[in-house]
């Protein structure tokens, strides 16, 4: 009887997988994943957006009290009222008429336009309100609402291109400079009192900002060159008197409005030059509620401006907390374009000199920002005669502003004289500095550090950690002590498995204790305590039970706004085990010497935990391989309510599982990846393999991966649902050696699971991105053992790639090759054997696999002539090889199409050579040039590539 029941259970268990089909090209637009998280104050209210790739998303408001429910489609951006009443949201328009209008090539104002959605949480009522630019709420403080409308859509049919024949190109450009001084006005400003329902517009607003108490809202007004008698300049709205002030009225451009803490004072940037004018004179207004309009604080020639500086438009505001401060950017007075050169007349081009701080690829890639680049700058705005501090320079060009600028110093920093070294380096060397607000003068306390420094919270102490010995130290900003906090320890707190020729990084801060009484720092597993003083013995708050378990304890913050950790009460540990790859979390006092006290650690991957404010409840998503993330809250975390359910397609089709697999290198070092298998894997049957790789995969064993056409790694769920295993293994590497590396840990992996009947040893395919497309250049130069290989741009020649540019960054290739990932650990003619000897392309002979590449020629990280070089000689060897070159595209795809077209060839070309499927045209006889946007060549023959 068992016996019979058992069989009927096999047999049903497998008619259902019978059932369930492969995932094909069509799925992705629909696929579903986890947008913001958020809970009201009071914790009544939980709200979340559920996502679709390509398509209208959908925002879902959930009572937690009395289980009430609201969809909005397609709303985003939530916010709550502080009083947990009210939400707004922006609700996106529909995703077909998007596409619609972009077929037709409308221009940017005859787009369709977000809506507002406004929902009063008591009765679930919903008002919309179409045609809206963006929506604040005030942080603190009353329900009030404020919203800025786009321009009134234009319902006239005039047509340029009907008008053609009547108009010269004058008229045309006499047009468009009225659409672009129609774009400069602002638009309609409404005030919204949620709880009365009473509002209040404002005609022609470009910008506005509540107060953090929401008691006062600052509105910037541009005027109208039609309308004479519209308002013009800044205006100051008491929210709850109902009362207005015009601190400005001159036209002009005002912008950057931010009030102090207590809502009591307003600054703002504001220029009144000529509209034409190449160079815009700024100056920072001054408004305090006693005032009736803004009195200017500071302009040009302003007491203690440097000569030919003067503020900067691009600058930040910033109160102190106490509000008796205020930090802001001056810059020097940029020189005006001469108007009287002729253009073509005049020669075009960059001169690189030795001399330069930065190679001048990196200097244009950075212009822009550079630019726009202000310099930290102090002023006491209550001081009778005040003048202002530059706090820096030109030379010592960063700054934080310290204990929410409540300290008497800045904590300044420069790499100036180290730059150039950043070329083959890929970092730099800095030195710090305390500013004194007051006076400008600065004292060095840190010189020639490889490493960051910080200050702490409440500004006592600068920590700092130091990359060549691996050590944290803190300076006493009153006693000038420096104390080296791990001497000691047998302990290490940078990366134990740092396998990259330079120094390795620290593990990094939790954060400090209520007064910079302690700081907490992690190692690899562990959270350890130090008194920044050196006078206490450290302490480990978890206890050594991480390293101990293999657990990894990271401090989770529960409270933005917090900037200590409370040694009162317990707090949130996430957690990682890295011995199984579970998730989950624990809960700690920092203050006892017990173990962390396990709360929840399951086969998922948690997000953050987000907590209401005012109230014990969390809201997160999880996931595994196997289920798709959904939304959950909780209180305790140890019981939880499902909010959401998405994809729930994904029953329909024949997903997968993933397990952890581990073996032995040859040279002895352990070593561990991921498998995934189909979930109606029969271990009876052979199964071809694709093996990808990056580095180290394993640790995201319960993630979840949506079948999505990728920006260029393996689509992973497609394969394993369309019968593939898929095999992640992870590689430690030895310096100087990355190409052997990746044969000890790939190769190895691989013959260790051929061991299994059910792998197809001779199926076995290959794919990698990147540096994971180098390894795939390298190991088909160096074994037979693969039947088919796709590497998407790889570096085939590094002799050529060392000194090449990542046209990304700008920054020049060396550091990458002597210090980081390609781990060489010398220059080019100090080892030009390892050069050679890490190059696929010095041995493309031996190459007998076949190959794709995908080398694109808007690639910023990796040249794409990396990938011509490696076609063009497999080629000349009459060796099957195709190249992939995305016009326009970057290293890693970005367009949609592009996305999707590559899905589709991918799995031609390994259905080709791993499943015996036929060929597609474009495998077999290409696509000619004048074929080109004509036929994408995906058909499939019986003709052979």
């Amino acid at each position: 009887m068992q016996r019979n029941l058992t069989f009927f259970l096999l047999l049903f268990v497998s008619m259902a997988y019978a059932q369930k089909r492969p995932l094909d090209h069509s799925v992705y637009d629909t696929w579903e994943s986890i947008g913001s998280k958020q809970l009201s104050n009071n914790g009544q209210w939980a709200a979340f957006g559920v996502l679709q790739q390509e398509g209208d998303a959908n925002f879902y408001f959930n009572n937690l009290i009395n289980n009430t429910k609201k969809v909005v489609p397609r709303a985003e951006l939530s916010r709550f009222s502080t009083d947990s009443k009210y939400a707004a949201f922006l609700i996106k328009p529909l995703f077909k008429e998007t596409r619609a209008a972009k077929i037709k090539k409308k221009k940017a104002d005859e787009m369709p336009k977000d809506s507002l959605g406004i929902l009063n949480l008591s009765n679930m009522a919903l008002t919309k309100v179409a045609r809206v630019k963006s929506f604040k709420l005030p942080e603190n403080g009353n329900a009030f609402l404020a919203y800025l409308l786009e321009k009134p859509q234009d319902t006239s049919k005039k047509v340029k291109a009907a008008e053609g024949s009547k108009k010269d190109a004058a008229d045309f450009a006499a047009e468009d400079d009225k659409e672009d001084s129609k774009a400069k006005e602002g638009t309609d400003l409404i005030f919204k009192n949620l709880v009365t329902g009473t509002e209040r517009s404002f005609k022609f607003v470009t910008e506005y900002a509540f107060s953090k108490n929401g008691k006062q809202l600052a509105i910037v007004c541009s005027g109208s060159k039609k309308d004479k008698s519209a308002p013009t300049g800044v205006f100051l709205l008491n929210t709850e008197k109902g009362s207005l002030k015009n601190l400005v009225s001159k036209k002009g451009n005002y912008k950057n409005l931010v009030f102090d803490e207590d809502g009591e004072h307003l600054v703002f940037l504001g220029e009144s030059s000529p509209e034409k004018a190449e160079i815009k004179d700024f100056s920072i207004y001054y408004n305090s509620l006693t005032l009736d309009t803004a009195q200017v604080l500071v302009e040009k020639d302003f007491p203690g401006m440097p000569s030919k500086w003067a503020v900067s438009g691009d600058g930040k505001l910033t109160f102190s907390k106490d509000g008796d401060k205020l930090f802001f950017g001056i810059a020097p007075v940029k020189k005006a374009k001469d108007t009287t050169l002729v253009e073509f007349e005049h020669a075009k081009l960059d001169v690189w000199g030795y001399k330069d701080d930065y190679l001048q690829p990196l200097q244009l890639k950075n212009a822009e920002r550079e630019a726009k680049r202000s310099y930290l700058t102090f002023i006491d705005i209550f001081n009778s005669d005040p003048k202002i501090v530059p706090l820096t320079d030109l030379k010592l060009p960063d700054a934080s502003i310290v204990n929410e600028g409540n300290s008497k110093f800045v904590l300044a920093s420069t790499d100036f004289g180290n730059r150039i070294a950043s070329q083959w380096t890929g970092s730099t060397i800095r030195d710090y500095y305390l500013v004194d607000v007051k006076t400008g003068a600065r004292k060095k306390v840190i010189e020639g550090l490889s490493g960051y420094a910080m200050a702490s919270p409440g500004g006592n102490y600068i920590l700092y950690f130091d990359k060549k010995t691996s050590n944290w130290y803190t300076y006493n900003v009153l006693t000038t002590k420096v104390t080296h906090l791990n001497n000691g320890l047998n302990i290490k707190f940078a990366e134990e498995d740092n396998d990259v020729p330079d120094d390795p990084a620290a593990y990094g801060v939790a954060g400090w204790t209520e007064e910079d009484k302690n700081v907490l720092i992690y190692d690899r597993y562990d959270i350890w305590s130090f008194s920044p003083d050196g006078k206490s013995a450290a302490k480990n708050i978890t206890n050594g039970s991480g390293r101990q378990s293999g657990i990894t304890f990271r401090y989770q913050s529960t409270d933005p706004e917090a900037r200590f950790i409370s040694k009162k009460g317990e707090v949130w540990l996430a957690s990682f085990n890295n011995n199984t790859k579970e998730n989950g979390f624990y809960r700690a006092n920092i203050s006892d010497n017990k173990n962390p006290q396990l709360v929840v650690m399951a086969p998922f991957k948690y997000s953050a935990l987000v907590k209401a404010k005012d109230a014990e409840r969390y809201i997160y998503d999880k996931g595994s391989y196997t289920a798709s993330p959904n939304v959950f809250v909780s209180t305790d975390l140890k019981t939880e309510t499902k909010l959401s359910n998405t994809n729930p397609q994904q029953q329909n089709y024949n997903w997968g599982t993933a397990e952890l697999v581990k073996w032995t290198t040859p040279k002895g070092f352990k070593s561990e990846g991921i498998l995934y298998k189909p979930e109606n894997f029969d271990p009876n049957k052979k199964y071809p393999m694709i093996v990808y790789f990056y580095e180290k995969l394993s640790d995201g064993l319960y993630s979840y991966n949506a079948p999505a056409p990728t920006p260029s790694r393996l689509n992973i769920p497609f394969f394993v649902s369309n019968g593939y295993l898929v095999f992640a293994p992870d590689i430690s590497y030895e310096t100087g050696h990355p190409g052997k590396s990746a044969i000890e840990y790939i190769n190895s992996g691989v013959e260790s699971l051929k061991k299994n009947a059910w792998v197809d040893g001779n199926k076995i395919g290959i794919q990698g991105q990147s540096w994971g497309g180098y390894q795939v250049a390298y190991l088909i130069t160096q074994t037979n053992m693969y039947a088919a290989a796709w590497a998407g741009a790889p570096v085939a020649n590094m002799t050529s790639a060392y000194g090449g540019i990542r046209w990304e960054s700008g920054m020049n290739r060396q550091f990458q090759y002597e210090k980081t990932q390609s781990r060489i650990g010398a220059t080019l003619w100090e080892k030009p054997d390892l050069y050679i000897e890490n190059s696929p392309l010095f041995a493309l002979p031996k190459v007998n696999t076949p190959l794709v590449i995908m080398a694109n020629d808007a690639d910023g990280a990796v040249p794409w002539y990396q990938g011509i070089e490696m076609f063009t000689g497999l080629r000349r060897l009459g060796k099957p090889v195709w190249m992939l070159n995305y016009n326009n595209e970057a290293h890693n795809l970005v367009l949609r199409q592009n996305r999707k077209d590559i899905q589709i060839r991918e799995q031609q070309f390994f259905d080709y050579y791993l499943k015996g499927a036929k060929a597609p045209v474009w495998m077999v006889g290409g696509i000619p040039a004048t074929e080109k946007g004509k036929t994408w060549g995906f058909e499939l023959t019986d003709e052979k590539p």
